[in-house]
């Protein structure tokens, strides 16, 4: 399957890798996971690879959108739909893979609640909310006119990307990257455990596994393939996937508001 870092571009981006907008250690089990009772795919053995480097998108600087955001922040912190429902465009977008899903018949808050599972009773739509509040970067969407997204992606070499998940045999959602360099990879999914190897802000591979039995902190933990080929742990908080679904936004009237989401399908 070609690397499809060119589509990262596009409002489409993020259903291709059906990730989540809020915490990363939930995005990283996601690539190759299986339902309950289903083994999970074939993974590729672990090889060595060529480095990819990465370079971070940049925090939107734009005053009012940085408003924005505490205004976000603190709707989610107080759970208010009322308020969410105010700043919630009416003629919300639900991109999916397969176009569409916003229900035009029905309010955008009521799309927006659907699109982010607002009423799961465990708090998971608030809880996006609130990581899409806190998250500084947006990119522009050159199908809607006026749109950015968040959060952003990096840039790297594409074609170089597209060499090594061929050499590889992998996924592209088996891919995330490194947010800062010399990034120490463990033994065990243990903070104390021995340091076998060092990440340079590059893309890196993903290999999840069930959660182990010994009681490593598997929730803090990702299992990686370095480009040495060795196979360690690193910490959830260093590694990002490269693709999460994406809260959209546009100015309405003067006034910043959420437009639209991309994902979920």
């Amino acid at each position: 399957m070609p690397y499809p870092a060119s589509v990262n571009r596009s409002l489409l981006l993020p259903v291709l890798f059906a990730a989540a907008v809020a915490a990363l250690p939930a995005q990283a089990q996601a690539p190759n996971s299986a339902p309950p009772g289903q083994a999970a795919p074939q993974l590729a053995p672990a090889k060595p690879y060529k480095p990819i480097p990465v370079t971070l998108p940049q925090p939107y600087s734009d005053a009012t959108f940085i408003a924005f955001r505490k205004q976000l922040a603190d709707i989610a912190k107080r759970k208010d739909r009322d308020a969410l429902a105010k700043v919630t465009a009416n003629n919300f977008f639900w991109m999916t893979e397969n176009g569409d899903k916003a229900d035009k018949k029905k309010s955008g808050i009521d799309n927006l609640a659907a699109a982010i599972e607002l009423d799961n009773k465990d708090g998971y739509g608030w809880e996006g909310l609130t990581a899409a509040a806190n998250e500084p970067t947006l990119q522009e969407v050159p199908e809607r006119k006026g749109t950015m997204c968040g959060p952003a992606i990096p840039t790297f070499d594409e074609t170089a990307a597209e060499k090594v998940a061929k050499d590889t045999g992998t996924d592209p959602t088996e891919w995330g990257y490194v947010i800062k360099p010399d990034v120490e990879v463990r033994a065990a999914a243990r903070a104390d455990a021995a340091v076998i190897d060092k990440l340079g802000q590059n893309l890196v591979r993903f290999m999840p596994q069930e959660p182990p039995a010994n009681g490593a902190d598997q929730e803090q933990f990702v299992r990686i393939v370095a480009p040495s080929g060795k196979v360690g742990y690193v910490a959830s908080d260093f590694l990002a996937l490269l693709g999460s679904d994406q809260i959209c936004y546009a100015k309405d009237g003067g006034n910043w508001k959420i437009a639209g989401y991309a994902g979920n399908d």
